[in-house]
C-alpha cells in the first residue's frame, strides 16, 4: 500500500468528536500513515498534544492564529515557547498573516507573527505558514529575520513566483483539495509547476474537500484523491507522487 502524509488536518476539532476513532482509521486504512495537528488557539493545544502523545501517527504543530487575535491573551507566547523547548512539537503552527480578512489590525498580526519565529527559531522547528493577501510581507519578514529552519506554505494559493521565493527560503508548497476543481486553473498550473521535490499535501479537514466530496465535511482520507489529480496533471505515475511527496514531509517536519 503506497503512503502519504497529510500535513495539516484538523481532526482534533469538535467538528470530529462523535467519530474521531472512525476517521483516523479510515486514513490509517487509506494509506495515511502521518497526520499532522496544527493549533490555532491556546484552550485547543491540549488536546492536540494529548492526541500526540496518544497516537503514534498523530503529531502537534501549536500555534496562534492570526484571525483569531482577539482571542489570543497575555501569557500564551510564554507558554507556546515553553512547550515548544520541551521538544513535544514537529512544528510551529498555524500561524501568519492574512490580510484577506479586513478587520484584523496588521500591525498587531506582524507582531504576533515575528514573536512566533522567534521561538520557532529558538527551538529550531519549522514553520506552518498561513498566508492570505500577504505574501509578500510574510517572505520580507523571514528574510529580514534571516529565519533557516524551513516549513510549509499551508494551503498555497498564489503565483509560481511567490511559490519560488518561499522555495528559496526553505519551505515546502503544500497541495490541497483546490487542485481538484476544474476552476482553479492558477493554482493548478503551479501545481504541475513547481518541482515536486518541493511539494507536499494536505486535507486542511474538514475544511476544502476535493471536488468528489464538495460541501461536505473533508476527511483526511480523502487526500488520495488530489494526489491522483496531481498526478495526472504532472502525467507521472501517483506512485511516483507519493513517494516523493511524503519523503519531502518527512524532510521539513523531521518525522
Amino acid at each position: 500500500m503506497a503512503i502519504i502524509i497529510d500535513t495539516h488536518s484538523h481532526i482534533d476539532l469538535p467538528v470530529f468528536q462523535d467519530d474521531f476513532q472512525e476517521v483516523l482509521d479510515a486514513a490509517r486504512a487509506a494509506g495515511v500513515s502521518a497526520q499532522v495537528l496544527p493549533g490555532v488557539v491556546r484552550d485547543g493545544w491540549k488536546r492536540i498534544l494529548s492526541l500526540a502523545s496518544k497516537e503514534p501517527d498523530l503529531f502537534a504543530a501549536i500555534g496562534l492564529h492570526p484571525m483569531y487575535l482577539p482571542r489570543h491573551e497575555e501569557g500564551d507566547l510564554d507558554i507556546l515557547r515553553e512547550i515548544a523547548l520541551a521538544g513535544d512539537l514537529v512544528a510551529i503552527g498555524e500561524v501568519g498573516l492574512d490580510y484577506f480578512v479586513k478587520h484584523i489590525n496588521p500591525a498587531a498580526q506582524q507582531e504576533l507573527f515575528e514573536l512566533q519565529v522567534k521561538i520557532a527559531a529558538e527551538a529550531s522547528l519549522p514553520l506552518l505558514l498561513h498566508v492570505r493577501k500577504a505574501h509578500d510581507q510574510v517572505q520580507s519578514t523571514l528574510r529580514k529575520m534571516r529565519f533557516d529552519c524551513g516549513g510549509i506554505i499551508h494551503a498555497f494559493s498564489g503565483s509560481l513566483q511567490q511559490a519560488e521565493h518561499y522555495i528559496k527560503l526553505g519551505f515546502m508548497i503544500s497541495i490541497c483539495g483546490t487542485i481538484t476543481y476544474d476552476r482553479a486553473s492558477r493554482i493548478r498550473a503551479v501545481a504541475a509547476a513547481l518541482p515536486l521535490s518541493s511539494l507536499v499535501f494536505e486535507t486542511d479537514s474538514p475544511d476544502i474537500p476535493p471536488v468528489g466530496h464538495r460541501r461536505e465535511r473533508n476527511i483526511p482520507a480523502n487526500i488520495f484523491e488530489t494526489a491522483m489529480v496531481l498526478a495526472e496533471l504532472r502525467g507521472v505515475p501517483l506512485k511516483h507522487i507519493v513517494i516523493q511527496t511524503t519523503a519531502n514531509a518527512r524532510q521539513v517536519l523531521a518525522l
